[in-house]
C-alpha cells in the first residue's frame, strides 16, 4: 500500500475533490460511488453531494470551460470505474471513470453528447477511512479541454417565413430600404450640431431639436439614424441632396415589409429587433439582435414565421485549434398564406387614410367567409379596429332581430307599429331625427327594416326573449365560439349579446345597443351569412387543418336567409340606402346603423353600414360620425365600385 508521503503527495495536485469513505469494515470503498457522486455535482454545478476541500473554484472553473453550454440542461452519468496501474505498477490507487455529458439542445434537436474521463485516486493508510477523490482539471469537462478552454456558440440565423396573399401574391418580405442619419466619426465635435440640425431641416421631422439632442448624446463614433425608408421613396425625400450635406451617411439595407406603409398594417404588424421583454420571455429561444414580429400577425405567428436558427458548439482555448462540438442547420421559417386580397386590401387602407376618427372596412367573401381586406384606418393610431374593436352595433344589429321575429312567426309582410316613441321600464326610446314621417304608423315589417324604424322593433321586446336574440344572432356570426382550450388564430372579436337581459337594456339590444358589442369583422359577417344562405364566419390563415368554430344553437337556413336577403335589398330599393343603386354589377343589400354612445346631448354616434353585393361581403365604421348612410355611406358606395370593377374573384 502506498505510503503517506506519497498519498500527500498526489493530494497537492487535486484542484478540487469530492470523497467518500469507506465503511465499518476493513474493505476499500467502492470508487463507483464517489464517481457518481462526481457525476452528479457535474450535472448540477453544485458540488455538494459529498465533501471538497474547495467547492467555489470547482463550480468557478466548471462554468469556465461550460461557457454559453451552460445554459443547456445537462445531464452527466458515470460509467464502471476502471482500474489504472500507478508508477509502482499497481492497480489498487487509482481509477479511470468515463464521464457521459448530455445536453438538451432544445425540442426537436439531437443532444449535444460526449465522453471526458475523469481519474479518482483512494486517499488514506486505514482501508476504513480511506477515501476515493477525483482529481480535477478541465479535461473533466472536455477531454481535449485546458485552463483556458472555453466553450462558445454561435447562431446561424434562419431565413423569415413571408407572408402571401390571395392567389400566391407575396404581402411581407424583405423590401430594400434606406437608413438616413448623421455618421458622427466623419465629424468633429463642434460640427456635430450643426449637421444634425440641416439634417433634421431637411428631412422635416417632426421633432428636429429631438433628434440633435439624440445626436449631441450618442457616442463619438456613433450612427445616429434619423429615419428609415423604403429605397423607393428616395426621390420624395431628396435622398441625393441629402447626401451631400455634411456628416450625412446613407446606408442601403433591409426590412421585412408589406406592399406600402399602410397596407394591412395593424393587422399585419410589423418586424423588428426583439424587445428585452420578448427575449426575457422566450426561454433562451431568442436573443438580442434577433429579427421578430413586434405587433400583429407577424407577432402572434412568429414561432412560425421565424423559424429555428443553426447551432455551432465550439471548444476554443485547447492549444491546437478550435473543436467542433456540435451543429445543426437552420430550419427556415414557414410561409403564412393569408386570404388578403391586394387590390381591395390596399384601395381599403387608401380609402380610410383621411378620416380622423378610428375607422375600418372589412370585406369577406360571402360563400368561404374568406377575409379579401381587412383596414383600419389611422385614426385609430395603430390600433386593429376591424377585427378586434367593440362597439355597439346600431341597427345593423336589426338584421338580428329580423331573424329573431322571422323565426317568432312574423314575415316580411307582417304589421308592426312604428311609433314616434315607445317607452320601457321609464326610459324613452324614438327614431332617429329625420325619421320619414310616411313610415310612421303600423307598417311591414319589410318598411320598418328598410326606414330603420327603432320603435317597432323595440315594441316586440316583450314577444321575443333575450336567449331567442342571443341564438338569431348566433346564427349570424356574432359570439361565435372556438372548442373548448382553443382560440381563433388570429386576433377576432366575433361580438357578444346577452342571453338573460332584461328591462330596458332586453329593449335596446333590438335596435344594436344595450349589451350588444361587435367588431366591424364580425358585422361583415352578418352581411355574408345572409349573402351565402349560412351561418359564416371569417377564415384569414389558409391551412392544411382549417379552424373549426362551433356550429351555433340553430344555423341559420336558406329560406331564411332569402326572406333576410329580401329585407336588405328592401333598404337599397326604397328604404334609407337608396343611392347604392348606382353601384355597377349585381344588386345590392344593405344595412346602415348609428350607434350613440357618450353622455353628450345630443350624443355622439357611431356610423356603420354592412352590404352584399353578389359573393362580396362588407361593413364599414366610423367611431365618429354622423348617421350611418351619411359617414359610413359613401365609403362603402366607393369600396362596391372599385370591388366591382375588379376581377378579385380571379385572384384565388
Amino acid at each position: 500500500m502506498r505510503s503517506s508521503r506519497g498519498i500527500v503527495a498526489l493530494c497537492t495536485i487535486v484542484l478540487a475533490t469530492i470523497g467518500l469513505t469507506a465503511c465499518s469494515d476493513d474493505s476499500p470503498p467502492d470508487p463507483n460511488d464517489a464517481a457518481r457522486a462526481l457525476a452528479e455535482d457535474l450535472t448540477d454545478g453544485t458540488f455538494d453531494t459529498a465533501p471538497i476541500d474547495d467547492a467555489a473554484a470547482a463550480g468557478d472553473e466548471l462554468a469556465a470551460v461550460l461557457g454559453e453550454l451552460a445554459e443547456f440542461p445537462r445531464t452527466v452519468t458515470a460509467e464502471e470505474a476502471g482500474e489504472v496501474t500507478d508508477a509502482d505498477g499497481g492497480t489498487d490507487h487509482l481509477r479511470d471513470v468515463p464521464l457521459v455529458w448530455s445536453f438538451d439542445m432544445g425540442e426537436g434537436a439531437d443532444p449535444l453528447e460526449y465522453t471526458s474521463h475523469a481519474r479518482l485516486e483512494l486517499i488514506g493508510e486505514d482501508p476504513a477511512e480511506a477515501t476515493w477523490t477525483a482529481v480535477w482539471h478541465p479535461a473533466v469537462v472536455h477531454p481535449d479541454a485546458l485552463e483556458e478552454s472555453a466553450i462558445e456558440i454561435s447562431r446561424v440565423a434562419a431565413e423569415r417565413g413571408e407572408v402571401t396573399g390571395r392567389g400566391g401574391e407575396v404581402l411581407v418580405t424583405e423590401r430594400p430600404v434606406m437608413r438616413i442619419g448623421i455618421d458622427k466619426q466623419n465629424l468633429e465635435e463642434d460640427e456635430y450640431e450643426d449637421a444634425a440640425q440641416a439634417l433634421a431641416e431637411g428631412l422635416a421631422l417632426n421633432d428636429e431639436q429631438g433628434y440633435v439632442d439624440r445626436v449631441l448624446a450618442a457616442g463619438e463614433k456613433a450612427f445616429v439614424v434619423a429615419i428609415t425608408i423604403r429605397a423607393s421613396e428616395a426621390n420624395t425625400y431628396h435622398v441625393d441632396d441629402l447626401r451631400i450635406l455634411q456628416g450625412v451617411l446613407v446606408v442601403d439595407d433591409f426590412m421585412w415589409l408589406a406592399p406600402t406603409p399602410n397596407f394591412a398594417r395593424p393587422l399585419l404588424g410589423t418586424v423588428g429587433e426583439a424587445t428585452a421583454e420578448i427575449i426575457e420571455n422566450s426561454e433562451g429561444q431568442i436573443e438580442q439582435g434577433d429579427l421578430v414580429g413586434l405587433s400583429g400577425l407577424q407577432r402572434s405567428l412568429d414561432s412560425s414565421l421565424r423559424g429555428t436558427p443553426g447551432l455551432e458548439v465550439t471548444l476554443t482555448g485547447t492549444g491546437s485549434g478550435d473543436v467542433s462540438l456540435y451543429s445543426t442547420d437552420p430550419v427556415d421559417g414557414q410561409q403564412v398564406e393569408l386570404t388578403l386580397e391586394s387590390t381591395l386590401q390596399a384601395y381599403a387602407d387608401d380609402r380610410l387614410a383621411d378620416v380622423a376618427s378610428p375607422s375600418a372596412i372589412v370585406a369577406l367573401q360571402a360563400s368561404t367567409g374568406e377575409v379579401l381586406a381587412a383596414a383600419s384606418g389611422p385614426g385609430g393610431e395603430g390600433f386593429n379596429t376591424a377585427t378586434v374593436a367593440q362597439y355597439p352595433a346600431g341597427s345593423t344589429f336589426k338584421i338580428a332581430t329580423a331573424l329573431a321575429l322571422l323565426r317568432a312567426g312574423m314575415t316580411p309582410d307582417s304589421e308592426v307599429p312604428c311609433t314616434p316613441t315607445i317607452t320601457v321600464d321609464g326610459y324613452e326610446f324614438e327614431n332617429y331625427p329625420g325619421y320619414p314621417s310616411g313610415s310612421v304608423g303600423t307598417i311591414p315589417l319589410s318598411e320598418a327594416i328598410a326606414q330603420s324604424c327603432n320603435t317597432a322593433l323595440i315594441a316586440q321586446h316583450e314577444e321575443i326573449s333575450a336567449a331567442d336574440l342571443h341564438d338569431a344572432a348566433a346564427s349570424l356570426g356574432i359570439g361565435a365560439m372556438m372548442p373548448t382550450e382553443q382560440q381563433w388564430p388570429f386576433p377576432y372579436f366575433p361580438g357578444t349579446v346577452p342571453d338573460d337581459a332584461t328591462g330596458t337594456t332586453h329593449a335596446a339590444d333590438f335596435i344594436g345597443q344595450g349589451g350588444v358589442l361587435v367588431s366591424p369583422m364580425a358585422m361583415a359577417g352578418v352581411a355574408a351569412s345572409v349573402a351565402a344562405g349560412k351561418t359564416v364566419n371569417p377564415t384569414l390563415i389558409v391551412s392544411d387543418s382549417p379552424y373549426a368554430p362551433l356550429d351555433p344553437a340553430t344555423p341559420l337556413t336558406s329560406a331564411e336567409a332569402t326572406q333576410l336577403q329580401q329585407l336588405m335589398y328592401g333598404v337599397v330599393e326604397n328604404g334609407s340606402s337608396t343611392f347604392l343603386q348606382e353601384v355597377p354589377g349585381d344588386q345590392v343589400g344593405a344595412k346602415s346603423g348609428t350607434a350613440q354612445y357618450g353622455t353628450d346631448d345630443p350624443p355622439a354616434t357611431h356610423a356603420w353600414m354592412i352590404a352584399f353585393q353578389g359573393d362580396l361581403a362588407v361593413a364599414v365604421f366610423v367611431e365618429e360620425g354622423d348617421y350611418g348612410t351619411a359617414t359610413a355611406g359613401p365609403i362603402i358606395e366607393d369600396f362596391l365600385t372599385l370591388a366591382a370593377e375588379t376581377d378579385w374573384a380571379e385572384t384565388a
